[in-house]
C-alpha cells in the first residue's frame, strides 16, 4: 500500500501532490490494477490533512480513468501506468542508482542533480522538465507565464501580497474581531 508524503511548504496543493504520489507508484510498478488505495480515514490519520482533500485527489485519478470507487470498499486501482524499464526493480532503476551514487561522490548535491537531470531531459524529450517533488505539467499548477512553482498562481493578481479580494477578507474579519471595523476595510 502507498504511503503519502505531504511537503507543506512546497506550493503545491496538497491534492495534487497525493496525485503526483500515486501516479508515481503506478508508474514503478508499486501499484497494480486491483490493489486498494488507503482509505480516506487513512490518510488523514498518517497525514493530519482533511478527508475532503483526499477524497478530491482521489476524484481526480478517478476522472482520469486510472482508480475506481467501490462503495463500501474502498478505491481500488483501475489500471497501470507501468512501462517495463520504469519499475522499481528494473536494470535501468538500477543504472540511474549507480549514477547519482557517482554524482554524489563528485561532489554534486541534490539541486545540481535535478539541474543537470533536467537539461538532459529538455534536451532529449524536446519539452521543458520540472522535478521538483509532487510539482506535474498539471493546468492548475501553471502561472501566468506558463511555468510550474512561478511566483504568480492562476487568478492570482499581480503586486505580491496584500492584493487580492482573499487579503482583504482576512482584514476585514481581523478589523472586526478587534472590534475597529474602518471604511475601507
Amino acid at each position: 500500500m502507498v504511503e503519502y508524503r505531504i511537503d507543506r511548504r512546497s506550493g503545491i496543493a496538497t491534492y495534487l501532490q497525493i496525485v503526483q504520489q500515486t501516479k508515481q507508484a503506478l508508474r514503478l510498478g508499486l501499484l497494480e490494477p486491483g490493489d486498494r488505495l488507503p482509505t480516506a480515514k487513512e490518510v488523514v490519520a498518517a497525514t493530519a490533512i482533511n478527508p475532503n482533500t483526499v477524497l478530491k485527489a482521489y476524484r481526480e485519478l478517478e476522472r482520469e480513468g486510472l482508480v475506481e470507487p467501490r462503495p463500501g470498499l474502498g478505491t481500488f486501482v483501475r489500471r497501470s501506468l507501468a512501462r517495463p524499464g520504469a519499475a522499481a526493480d528494473s536494470p535501468l532503476r538500477a543504472e540511474l542508482a549507480d549514477w547519482a551514487d557517482r554524482a554524489r561522490a563528485a561532489g554534486l548535491d541534490r539541486e545540481d542533480v535535478t539541474a543537470l537531470v533536467a537539461s538532459v531531459l529538455e534536451e532529449r524529450f524536446g519539452e521543458t522538465a520540472t522535478l521538483s517533488p509532487g510539482v506535474s505539467r498539471h493546468p492548475a499548477l501553471r502561472t501566468r507565464t506558463g511555468v510550474a512553482g512561478g511566483a504568480t498562481a492562476p487568478g492570482r493578481p499581480l503586486g505580491g501580497p496584500g492584493r487580492g479580494r482573499g487579503d482583504r477578507r482576512v482584514h476585514r474579519l481581523a478589523a472586526r474581531r478587534d472590534g475597529r471595523l474602518c471604511a475601507g476595510a
